[in-house]
């Protein structure tokens, strides 16, 4: 396929006056009517509309390349203009685009616009080249640029287009974790080093807690050969519809990217079905991981309230004064009320957030009011008999809603299916929050009493706890957050310790000062080890362990990861035994800490510090020890 038996000089504009997105399009489509490609101006003017109401065709470097494929063209063809001064076509670097080509396709048949697409961008890479396109001073220059640029890409490709189709040369990912606070980027840098080692042009999509960096453009997809998908958590899937394409977790893109690489390479085409824009739908996955989707989905957003109101509450015990009124700590003073004031409301949202957005995962946007309700009431305790204020069932009460919530709007609309078309409109807005509101309740209501009970008979044993038990506690919990580092079982300790905090009682803020600890100790036991047991490590791990000792002190576990990816069978038994050691002496010290998150910055409210800060020590030497003995030199 060559581009010039697409464009000919009828179909070229050069340095036009355009002013704004719209009248290009409009150029570019009178092009294409002049080739005589078109049959109907309307109904291929709508297939370009509604292709960049998906998300701009501009590219950046200045290009834009709007294109439809529709039954009102008659023939494939691709028309050009240049414009000097640019328009604003949406691009992703926010530059004006001044180099636009648009391309027809008539529907049926191969997909010529995929075809001409993707040559077209393959040369459209070159910045240089775009913008002696963009000057050029007459068409027939216009033209001769793009004849010798494509002989220039056929030559350097052997101009063997067959091969090219079978091998691939460029990819998209995206990567996300449930927190986005690392194993999102360590995904996103195993496939990006690996792709660059075997000559494959990438782009990665990093989803984290901070929102979305890199994102892939349309043209970008298109474009691409095949696509990965290495995440953790829900991402819409519909815009990858027609690409080959992978689905893995962030842990097999860190641990072995060239296998996913290789399995793109023979994966099979994605089609895109159903209302529920997710992994999940789509992916052959395992109900136990489905399940642990919907519940991380709910966790990564009831952080940020947890973590937030949580310190607000800890600097409120920190600045009150007990002597005042032991009964009313945190509020003796007008200081310490209004952040523990502030830091109740933000952690309160926690129950109906977890419950809201665990249903939400499993049904869409219709399953968050539902399970918003349904987390609100697991937190008010209302039962049947008393409606106001029952017995809580806190927050096991609110996973039970959370994906309760869920399950019950997906059966609402299985039961809505035969409805009339005409109702379609108040299903969203009537039908499945009002059925699904009333069902939670009284589900809720009912089981309440039973949860609450259950919770109530948990604690009660935590705080019975001889000395003994609760250093087992804190070793199970320390160990817990060393074992996968952000994985399910990290993650699961992390919970424990954020809805024990809940309590507001010492046996809470003493489980949550062991899992934090826990949690701190595998990057510093690293980064200890890279310095006394330098033969162990590569040169790139020495130079890199440093780095782990902020990540450490700063409450990221993740920071232990690459060196456990590299050889587990060592680092993570060793690590285990440095955090459980440290998670056990926190609890034999009786430390308590009453934020959810912060590392050694909220070290000011923790109790007893100064043996928290030994605890913290002597687990992180205990894994450096520990690593040094298992760990074989680097030259064996």
């Amino acid at each position: 396929m060559k581009i010039s038996e697409f464009i000919g000089a009828n179909g070229i504009r050069i340095r036009e006056k355009v002013y704004d997105k719209s009248e290009a399009i409009d150029k570019l489509i009178s092009l294409h009517e002049e080739a005589g490609n078109l049959n109907d101006v309307t109904g291929f003017r709508e297939a370009i509309l509604a292709r960049e109401s998906i998300g701009s065709t501009a590219v950046g470097n200045g290009v834009a390349v709007p294109h439809g494929k529709s039954a009102s063209v008659d023939r494939a063809g691709l028309v050009a203009i240049t414009c000097p001064d640019g328009v604003d076509y949406g691009a992703p670097d926010g530059e004006p685009s001044n180099l636009l080509f648009m391309i027809a396709a008539p529907e049926g048949g191969a997909d010529t616009h995929l075809e001409i697409l993707a040559k077209l961008m393959g040369m459209l890479v070159d910045k240089g080249f775009c913008e002696k396109l963009a000057g050029a001073e007459s068409v027939d220059e216009f033209m001769a640029l793009l004849d010798e640029k494509e002989a220039q890409k056929d030559k350097a490709m052997g101009n063997n287009e067959e091969e090219v189709c079978v091998e691939m040369k460029r990819i998209v990912a995206v990567t996300a974790c449930p927190t986005g606070i690392a194993h999102t980027f360590m995904a996103a840098e195993a496939i990006e080093n690996k792709a660059a080692e075997l000559g494959i042009s990438v782009k990665v999509e990093k989803d984290g807690s901070g929102g979305v960096k890199d994102a892939l453009t349309a043209a970008e997809i298109e474009e691409a050969d095949a696509v990965i998908v290495a995440c953790d958590k829900n991402i819409d899937m519909g815009r990858f519809d027609g690409k080959k394409m992978v689905i893995a977790s962030t842990k097999e893109a860190i641990h072995d990217p060239e296998k996913l690489i290789e399995k793109a390479k023979s994966a099979q085409v994605y089609r895109h079905t159903g209302n529920v824009v997710s992994v999940n739908e789509e992916a052959n996955e395992s109900a136990g991981r489905k399940v642990y989707k919907h519940l991380m989905n709910g966790v990564s957003h009831m952080l940020p309230f947890v973590i937030g109101g949580g310190i607000l509450i800890a600097i409120a015990f920190l600045l009150d004064d007990y002597t005042i009124d032991p009964a009313n700590f945190g509020t003796n003073t007008p200081v310490a009320a209004w952040f523990k004031t502030v830091g109740g409301v933000a952690f309160n949202f926690m129950l109906p957030i977890l419950a809201g957005f665990i249903a939400m995962s499993i049904a869409d946007r219709p399953g968050l009011a539902v399970g918003f309700v349904g987390g609100a009431l697991a937190a008010s305790g209302a039962t049947f008999a008393s409606p106001g204020e029952g017995v809580p069932s806190a927050f096991l009460g609110a996973l039970v809603a959370g994906f309760a919530a869920g399950y019950i709007v997906l059966g609402l609309r299985k039961l809505c299916d035969n409805l009339p078309d005409a109702l379609e409109g108040i299903k969203p807005v009537l039908i499945y929050p009002l059925c699904g509101i009333l069902i939670i309740a009284l589900l809720m209501c009912l089981i309440n009493p039973i949860v609450g009970a259950l919770n109530a008979w948990i604690y009660a044993v935590l705080t019975n706890m001889s000395a003994g038990s609760i250093v087992v506690l804190g070793a199970l919990l320390g160990a817990m957050m060393a074992t996968d580092m952000g994985g399910p079982l990290n993650k699961a300790a992390y919970v424990f310790g954020t809805a024990s905090l809940a309590q507001q009682n010492e046996m809470g803020w003493m489980i949550m000062a062991a899992v934090m600890i826990g949690g701190m100790v595998p990057p510093i036991a690293i980064a200890l080890a890279t310095i006394i047991f330098k033969n162990k490590f590569t040169p790139a791990e020495r130079k890199s362990g440093p780095v782990n000792f902020i990540m450490g002190f700063c409450f990221i576990t993740e920071g232990a990861i690459p060196f456990a990816a590299a050889d587990p069978l060592r680092v993570i038994p060793s690590l285990m035994v440095g955090s459980g050691v440290a998670g056990a002496l926190s609890m034999a010290f009786k430390c308590t800490l009453m934020a959810p998150h912060g590392g050694i910055f909220v070290f000011p409210v923790v109790g007893n510090v100064a043996f928290y800060v030994l605890a913290l020590l002597i687990g992180s030497a205990v894994g450096c020890l520990m690593l040094g003995l298992l760990k074989k030199r680097v030259e064996e």
